[in-house]
């Protein structure tokens, strides 16, 4: 994720301090790793020095003053790029998951490659009863429940890629003590 291209698609609505683009991200991203004010503050910084933002004024609503930014022609033109372009499928496995069952299966044996792939499994149905959870609850957000519809179809792919890889552990076993 490009958080400087959610900060300008936040600030497409209008203008904000770095303390609401905060509450807004983690409000709207409600499965996304939380950002950090750090993080908010020094992307603006960037932002505004390439002249995607602008500062557009100060508020003060209780507590210290907050400078507000705003997008510039530029900065909505980028993030119109960004959103024009499609993103291309991950050509590289870099899952911890599929690490360890390999590593488990080259350092160990299938026995532990087995285990592994049954606690896994168990851990990714909880998950996925836990968002369902969510995404049904009565105060769901239009914003958790597709958060939650993405994370499941993951997880619903990460089991699928377990079974078959139990399959497939469980032929190799087959076959080395044949």
């Amino acid at each position: 994720m490009s958080t400087a291209h959610v900060l300008l698609g936040l600030l497409a609505a209008g203008p904000r301090h770095g303390y609401d683009l905060k509450r807004v991200h983690d409000e709207r991203l409600p499965q996304a790793k939380p950002l950090a004010f750090g993080q908010v503050y020094a992307t603006l910084g960037r932002l505004e020095r390439d002249g995607f933002v602008e500062q557009s004024g100060q508020e003060r609503e209780s507590g210290p003053e907050r400078t507000t930014f705003s997008l510039t022609v530029s900065g909505r033109e980028r993030l119109d790029h960004w959103l024009a372009e499609v993103e291309p499928p991950a050509p590289h496995l870099s899952s911890v998951l599929f690490s360890k069952v390999v590593v488990a299966l080259v350092a160990a044996d299938a026995d532990r490659a087995r285990h592994y792939l049954t606690a896994q499994r168990t851990a990714h149905v909880a998950r996925m009863r836990e968002l369902t959870a969510v995404k049904t609850s009565p105060g769901a957000s239009v914003g958790d429940v597709i958060a939650a519809d993405y994370a499941i179809g993951h997880l619903d792919a990460d089991l699928r890629w377990l079974r078959t890889t139990m399959e497939r552990v469980a032929e190799l076993h087959k076959e080395v003590t044949s």
